[in-house]
């Protein structure tokens, strides 16, 4: 299963998260070494960590 890298690797201190993948440095971490199982469930996480734009309502 391919990365969700975008290659703008920063964490953001606040939240924990990547500002480019949205993962945390766990997840990022880990990634090779997780089953497809837990790279899907990192995936589907991040879905649900995209900021929402509020003027629109749909993912920024």
């Amino acid at each position: 299963m391919k990365s969700p890298c975008i290659n703008i690797c920063q964490i953001d201190h606040e939240s924990g998260l990547c500002t480019g993948c949205l993962r945390t440095l766990d997840e990022i971490a880990g990634w090779a070494a997780f089953s497809d199982d837990e790279r899907a469930e990192v995936l589907s996480d991040i879905d649900s960590r995209r900021p929402i734009d509020r003027d629109e309502g749909s993912p920024a």
